[in-house]
């Protein structure tokens, strides 16, 4: 009482325009950033790289949140029932917001209206590998032995629906050959089976098969970007090699609930961009061979409404039910 009877006293009127003022700037608390998948994988990595920075330049702390679960179902669906607010935020991944909407009978958000766009935060490409004691040298002759032998070679991949799995379809249905998919509850568990040779090829994304393919423990075949890369420029890319459908990039990015203020969506836009200009954030994302995103929210609209109907198309090409 006594310090509200100071601040009547020295004109509570006169500073209740810029209390108002202040409370309604954004962001004005802490704001939670859901990730879609558990700790540890490059989802979360990401999320907690670019969060950090932004933190820095909105001026309140942001929080991860993992709620992982039915392909990144979980996670975005909290991300599409928040408050739009702007305190609730989250990643959002290739695979709910393109694929599942296809891959799953019920989906209990719609990634198309439901979902708010804010930032591109990268894209990354797979390599198709086999182990090193493999006889299989080119894309050729895995296509030449799998025509030979429908249903003999086999693919590991991350879970059904994942673009590990994706990228194997495309390819089987694009080479017009029938391989066998060997689900792993993590593309760290299928590539350590494929040096084991428990399975033929994987397509891996590239943050996760270089060391091993640097290391010569896998043979590393063909990479799903439009270019080669250049932290691995002997790679062929499939176009180079007769398959210009198999250009998959697994790509991510910061996204909001619908109903999201013009102003926050700038703000957060803008957050992002400057996060994405940090030196130590480009140089991780640089690193394991992705690209780096950035730019307008309609810029990652677009990507996301023209990827949505390509990978339901293969969906139901290839047939995937995970149910």
């Amino acid at each position: 009482m006594k310090r509200r009877t100071l601040v009547q006293a020295a004109g509570a009127s006169a500073l209740l325009p810029w209390a108002a003022q202040a409370q309604d700037k954004y962001p004005s608390k802490p704001i939670t950033w859901v990730c879609p998948y558990a700790a540890g994988g490059n989802a979360d990595s990401r999320s907690r790289q670019v969060a950090k920075v932004m933190s820095q330049w909105l001026g309140q702390p942001i929080i991860i949140d993992n709620k992982a679960g039915a392909g990144g179902n979980i996670g975005t669906e909290i991300i599409a029932r928040a408050r739009p607010d702007g305190y609730t935020v989250g990643m959002g991944n290739f695979a709910p917001l393109a694929v599942n909407h296809a891959l799953f009978k019920k989906l209990n958000f719609d990634p198309f209206n439901d979902i708010v766009p804010i930032t591109l935060i990268e894209k990354g490409p797979l390599i198709l590998m086999v182990r090193n004691e493999s006889p299989f040298k080119t894309v050729a002759e895995v296509v030449t032995a799998a025509k030979a032998a429908p249903g003999k070679y086999s693919y590991a991949s991350g879970g059904i629906g994942g673009s590990h799995h994706l990228s194997g379809a495309l390819f089987e249905h694009t080479a017009g050959i029938d391989l066998i998919h060997a689900p792993y509850k993590s593309g760290a568990a299928g590539a350590s089976d494929l040096m084991g040779g428990q399975v033929d090829m994987m397509f891996e994304q590239m943050y996760a098969a270089m060391p091993s393919v640097k290391s010569g423990r896998l043979r590393a075949l063909a990479i799903t970007s439009r270019v080669r890369s250049p932290l691995l420029p002997q790679i062929p890319t499939m176009a180079e090699l007769g398959f210009p459908a198999v250009e998959v990039q697994n790509w991510q990015g910061l996204v909001g609930p619908k109903g999201l203020s013009a102003e926050v969506v700038k703000t957060l836009n803008t957050a992002c961009n400057q996060a994405l200009q940090n030196a130590e954030v480009r140089e991780k994302i640089l690193s394991q061979g992705n690209e780096i995103g950035g730019g307008a929210p309609e810029l990652f609209a677009a990507l996301i409404r023209a990827e949505s109907p390509r990978w339901g198309k293969v969906v139901r090409d290839a047939k995937i039910d995970p149910e």
